[in-house]
């Protein structure tokens, strides 16, 4: 083989292997790019899927540092932990209020002396400001849970997205007056999205998941219910209930059997984490 043949076979080599380093690289960031950012199905019927999104908020994986947002340095990642410890668990009620679940619920908190989260529709905490005014006065904390509950949110506009969540928002802390301020934010379904979770976090709300679905929204018994919480508590520290949304007896008497058997077990309760660590 002439110098001039060895020269260009060396020169081929290098272009090959150039390009399959290329290739390589577009692969590897291929399959860092998290999949669909949406869920359309209502959590109501989501049996299956802890933290209540696709759209976990975790771009880096579980053990990226949340990246706060500029304008609230609240992480626009969705809370998955308790600011009460790792053995905590975090109690927290959607769809209300209602005038009459809520007292109910609140009765059964106040029993266990748990604190818990409630995640409010916009007009029913209009309709029904003296129940906001109990809820903050009991110490709970408040969750902006969008205006119309629209489980397909993740398909629309980024603009109806964020009239949703804060339109919601404003209802919600003029119902609960002096000064009090809603603190998570909740998709309908869990249909979070990256812009979903920015204009929450942005607005000072933590994008708030669950880990545990009581599926109480379908009233399968009160047996049923605690059995979900027993079955699912290892996947996480946020259980999700209800207050509104229809008949709600089964939650309010599994809710009492739920705390009472945290309390055996030796488990405390609090509340979602809201900023970075």
């Amino acid at each position: 083989m002439t110098r001039t043949q060895k020269h260009s076979l060396r020169a081929r080599i290098a272009v090959a292997a150039s390009a399959a380093a290329v290739a390589a690289t577009v692969w590897g960031v291929t399959t860092l790019v998290p999949a669909g950012d949406h869920h359309t199905s209502p959590h109501h019927d989501d049996a299956s899927r802890p933290s209540g999104a696709p759209d976990d908020g975790k771009p880096g994986g579980a053990g990226a540092t949340p990246s706060p947002s500029p304008s609230s340095g609240v992480p626009e990642d969705i809370a998955h932990a308790s600011e009460a410890g790792g053995n905590a668990v975090n109690i927290t009620i959607d769809d209300g209020p209602d005038p009459r679940w809520t007292p109910q619920v609140l009765d059964v908190l106040a029993k266990y002396d748990v604190k818990a989260v409630f995640c409010m529709i916009g007009p029913q905490a209009k309709a029904h400001p003296d129940l906001v005014k109990k809820v903050v006065a009991a110490g709970h904390r408040l969750c902006d849970h969008t205006m119309d509950h629209d489980t397909t949110m993740a398909t629309k506009p980024v603009a109806y997205q964020q009239a949703q969540i804060l339109d919601a928002k404003k209802l919600i802390e003029e119902a609960a007056g002096g000064g009090a301020k809603v603190e998570y934010y909740r998709a309908p379904g869990g249909a979070f999205t990256p812009d979903s979770r920015r204009i929450a976090a942005a607005a000072g709300m933590r994008p708030l998941g669950w880990n545990v679905d009581t599926k109480d929204f379908g009233k399968p018994g009160t047996a049923a219910i605690v059995a979900s919480v027993k079955r699912e508590i290892g996947n996480g520290p946020t259980v999700l209930f209800h207050d509104g949304g229809g008949d709600r007896r089964q939650t309010v008497a599994a809710l009492d059997q739920v705390l009472q058997w945290l309390r055996e077990q030796g488990r405390p309760t609090g509340f979602p984490v809201r900023t970075a660590p």
